[in-house]
């Protein structure tokens, strides 16, 4: 075991983290953005929940798996050491989703981008297709913006949830929550 992380290193792991977080994400976003190019509305349906399941609870097992890592490989990691880790890890990993999600909208086909444009108009009551013509061209600045904020919120929500649950885990020695048939034998 190494010593005590200080904020250098958290930062290094939270970068390694946010890497490869980010990576998975950017990666199911391709692979939506590919079966959308099939035409299949079924494809691009299916593509689009499996995709969400796997990155949503594959974000939260590797967020696990680093903050568990990081609890075995120093010594004096504090909860808020991990919390911090993928606080970190979540600003970093949000931010490459937020500037692949926007470079997709930029390079987004203008008959794509039309066809967006008329499913909003419609969509919205009172509003006319020269508005919603004129918003888009902020689009992918809004995107980048909230899919950031959105992506830093989830990963501080999950975070918070995770370092409390791994060192619940090390105090009750790996079986948290303890089952029935663990409690121990009365004498």
């Amino acid at each position: 075991m190494s010593k005590t992380p200080d904020n250098n290193t958290l930062w290094n792991e939270a970068a390694k983290a946010g890497a490869f977080l980010g990576a998975v994400s950017v990666g199911c976003l391709a692979l939506k953005e590919w079966a959308g190019t099939s035409g299949s509305n079924f494809l691009m349906t299916a593509a689009a929940v499996i995709l969400w399941a796997v990155e949503f609870f594959g974000c939260i097992l590797i967020m696990k798996n680093v903050m568990l890592s990081l609890r075995d490989r120093y010594e004096g990691v504090k909860i808020q050491d991990t919390y911090k880790l993928g606080r970190r890890a979540a600003l970093l990993s949000g931010l490459l989703l937020a500037s692949a999600q926007t470079l997709f909208i930029l390079k987004m086909p203008e008959a794509e981008m039309a066809t967006f444009v008329d499913q909003i108009s419609a969509a919205i009551p009172s509003g006319s297709r020269d508005q919603v013509e004129g918003m888009m061209g902020k689009l992918p600045v809004i995107t980048f913006i909230s899919q950031w904020i959105y992506c830093y919120l989830y990963g501080t929500v999950l975070s918070s949830i995770m370092s409390r649950y791994i060192f619940l885990q090390k105090l009750f020695g790996g079986n948290f929550p303890p089952r029935d048939n663990d409690a121990p034998d009365e004498q």
